[in-house]
């Protein structure tokens, strides 16, 4: 049982059982109970038929499935699920004006930041002290999804998988102010702990007293969505029954802005609604969001015996790298054609017409968009034309490492209303794209099969197959 140390009292600390491959030795005594050598009293190895997956796997099978049965979000547009999806169907968004912005002299400055969040609702203050934002929201998101999920989980066999990119950018920024204006006294003396990556999965681990795998994965906007495949190999191969995966971005500071707008990733407009449009011929570029989104994921014969609502089961993934420029696509398309191939592949589908629905990276800058319509034009041929496809970067803007989970999450709405939500504030669809591009309205959807995009600075290209369960 997972019993968060803020939420139950102090997490314990458990000895390690002695021997960590006694699941391979005694594989063959699936549903047995074995006492763990060392182990802390009332901790049992449990041996299910859940540790035949290594095999399979080891036999070079597909993904079986692993089911998502929590969800959790804190965004510009709701810091729950439920406002979450309401909010993307009614087609807001949470665009304003940053706090640098200068209208009067013709400066505009665009960012979607988390309104009103209040780490005391999740947190103690010792936490909040030695955190930085994309830790607490990331905190936030987990414990929604947990709880959703039931949290009936072994803490030996529970691990934290999550996507980061900026990490505590703003802290050592804010730091470094401090120490410029007011001297050496004044740097935060938590500033490490603060600003590390992998504080957040870290964190996460520690307020449930966790003690399986604990990654953090940097592969820019591609990250959230290697966490998630990376998370459901782990338990695919029997590392883990459950993996806490996802991703968190709060990197909204003057100095990166500007860095972005000089090197041509944004020209912002005069209007908040029409800041980040993408797929969309008048589109200008970036718009960086914060938040965090995380989903639970754990063994499909595990989820079904614990008779737990399944939101989608992962059957395929792939990543790969571009090889070709530090910021742009290859513009023919090509790499994150071939991600997409090898995902549909590694999910077992017969063809790219088994795929229902897509939730596109789409940045709103030209050459992201032209590339990734070019990518959907040639994977899914004459299929492509009838695929609706959809970004959420017109509602949040591009929240970077969790930029892919957000999207996965909208399209598991859609799997159970029955629609695609539309981009927010695109009208004009660039004429690249000949797919079903939806916009003004949530379009009605029957998606069995959903693919998720991300595609990141560096060449990272991550493609997450996602079925009805």
């Amino acid at each position: 049982m997972i019993r968060a140390g803020r939420l139950f009292g102090q997490a314990r600390r458990r000895p390690l059982p002695t021997s960590p491959a006694v699941a391979e030795v005694l594989g063959g005594l699936a549903g047995d109970t074995v006492a763990a050598s060392g182990a802390s009293p009332g901790i049992r190895l449990i041996l299910t038929s859940d540790s035949t997956t290594v095999n399979e796997r080891r036999k070079g099978q597909r993904m079986q499935g692993v089911a998502i049965t929590g969800i959790g979000v804190i965004s510009c547009i709701g810091q729950s699920a439920d406002e979450y999806f309401a909010r993307l169907d009614a087609g807001e968004h949470g665009v304003t004006a940053a706090p640098w912005a200068e209208p009067e002299a013709g400066r505009y400055a665009w960012i979607a930041p988390v309104p009103d969040f209040d780490p005391a609702a999740w947190l103690d203050e010792r936490v909040i002290a030695g955190s930085d934002t994309f830790t607490q929201h990331a905190l936030a998101a987990s414990i929604q999804a947990v709880r959703d999920a039931g949290g009936d989980f072994d803490p030996l066999r529970t691990g934290v998988v999550l996507g980061v990119t900026m990490g505590g950018a703003r802290a050592l920024l804010d730091a470094q102010r401090r120490l410029d204006t007011e001297g050496p006294d004044a740097v935060p003396r938590k500033l490490n702990i603060q600003a590390w990556p992998n504080m957040a999965a870290g964190q996460i681990a520690i307020h449930y007293g966790l003690h399986g795998p604990l990654l953090t994965v940097s592969s820019a906007c591609a990250s959230s969505l290697d966490a998630i495949g990376t998370g459901a190999r782990m338990i695919e191969t029997g590392q883990a029954d459950v993996i806490i995966a996802g991703g968190t971005e709060c990197g909204l500071a003057p100095a990166l802005a500007y860095s972005q707008r000089s090197y041509g990733m944004s020209s912002p407009p005069d209007r908040a609604d029409r800041a980040s449009l993408p797929f969309d011929t008048r589109r200008c570029g970036v718009v960086e969001g914060a938040g965090a989104a995380v989903v639970v994921l754990e063994n499909a014969g595990r989820a079904t015996r614990r008779g737990v609502r399944t939101y989608g089961l992962v059957t395929g993934y792939a990543s790969l790298s571009e090889g070709f420029h530090p910021s742009s696509p290859d513009p023919s398309g090509q790499w994150e054609a071939e991600a997409m191939r090898r995902a549909q592949r590694d999910a077992g589908l017969p063809g790219p017409g088994a795929v229902d629905a897509v939730i596109a990276h789409a940045t709103a800058t030209p050459a992201g968009d032209l590339a990734e319509a070019k990518a959907i034009n040639e994977v899914f041929g004459e299929h492509a034309a009838e695929l609706p496809v959809t970004s959420i970067k017109g509602h949040v803007g591009h929240t970077g490492s969790a930029s892919g989970v957000m999207g996965l999450l909208a399209g598991l709405h859609g799997m159970q209303a029955g629609t695609l939500v539309q981009i927010a504030g695109t009208t004009d669809v660039e004429p690249e794209a000949r797919f079903r591009v939806i916009t003004r309205a949530p379009a009605k959807a029957d998606i069995d099969v959903l693919q998720v995009n991300g595609f990141g600075f560096g060449g990272q290209d991550a493609c997450l197959i996602v079925a009805r369960a």
